[in-house]
């Protein structure tokens, strides 16, 4: 049964980030999207932090004192996922004329993952691995282009951008095997959303934190909604601080490799919940994807023996 704790948690992790898209939508009615960002971020790290102080000696929600010999890491890490994945993410969106598109290209970190690993950290990448990425990813395409009609790619730009917010996220995964072993998931989580934060206020203050200040509270406050409001709490309750401790857990118990091939069943969440939501049509083929996934998924996570 413990060997199922991390897949249960990376599991839940990825329905978690699934649920995250549509109350990021919700949220960018009112809120611009650097407000956002820290807002999301400022109530995750006090969660953190009354969480951690609460749970001191739990070996996964206990606060440590962070070292100084390993701020680097924890600086470099915040670089990476949120401060840099984020930017690119946006200029993603911005530059690929197919949301369709911008998705599948950012739902490749498991192409990317193992190539990472292997490289960095000297993580095996076994042929129950290759055979797993492949056909989780081609279910992951059918999931999101097959009988879509947004095919053009858009500036070119875009796709170095999309390559490059892939990046930043898988290489949050191998910083996340680097960190020393005695510190607990919310701490490495604590400290990395509180670097970034640091990284985050300026660039808010430079670019929404005028407007924010004297159009949108204004103006949210008669309008009364709540939506929005809600929105931000999930993504800073469930998508900040539950879905990275649940996330980090899980690349520290199972590799860089084997977690992240669970990116790919991110569409399948999102395409369920817009149907139970949403009532949107779920089509012959999309179901033939999700089944191509939860193989894909199945076969990567079983070890070979050589």
């Amino acid at each position: 049964m413990r060997k199922l704790i991390p897949y249960i948690a990376i599991i839940t992790a990825m329905l978690i980030w699934a649920g995250a898209g549509i109350a990021v939508q919700e949220a960018l009615e009112v809120f611009g999207p650097y407000t956002l960002i820290v807002l999301r971020f400022t109530l995750a790290v006090l969660l953190m932090l009354a969480i951690g102080l609460i749970f001191r000696r739990s070996d996964v929600l206990g606060l440590q004192r962070l070292e100084k010999r390993d701020i680097p890491l924890f600086v470099l890490g915040s670089l990476f996922q949120p401060c840099l994945y984020f930017i690119f993410e946006t200029f993603t969106y911005k530059s690929i004329d197919s949301p369709t598109i911008a998705e599948a290209m950012l739902s490749t970190q498991p192409v990317l993952a193992p190539i990472f690993a292997f490289v960095l950290l000297r993580e095996q990448i076994t042929r129950n691995n290759i055979i797993g990425i492949v056909l989780s990813t081609i279910g992951m395409l059918m999931l999101l282009l097959i009988g879509s009609s947004d095919f053009a790619l858009g500036d070119p730009w875009g796709i170095l951008l999309a390559f490059l917010t892939v990046s930043m996220s898988v290489s949050y995964s191998v910083v996340l095997r680097r960190v020393p072993s005695h510190y607990s998931p919310l701490t490495i989580v604590f400290y990395v959303q509180a670097f970034s934060l640091c990284f985050f206020y300026p660039l808010w203050g430079f670019t929404e934190a005028g407007q924010f200040l004297h159009d949108t509270i204004p103006h949210y406050t008669t309008l009364h909604q709540a939506t929005p409001l809600l929105a931000v709490l999930y993504l800073a309750i469930f998508a900040s601080v539950a879905a990275f401790v649940l996330f980090c857990y899980t690349v520290r118990r199972i590799g860089v490799t084997r977690a992240n091939v669970f990116n790919n069943i991110r569409p399948v969440f999102t395409a369920l919940l817009m149907w139970l939501i949403f009532d949107e049509r779920l089509p012959i083929w999309k179901m033939v994807g999700i089944v191509v996934i939860i193989i894909g998924l199945f076969i990567s996570q079983k070890y070979q023996k050589t």
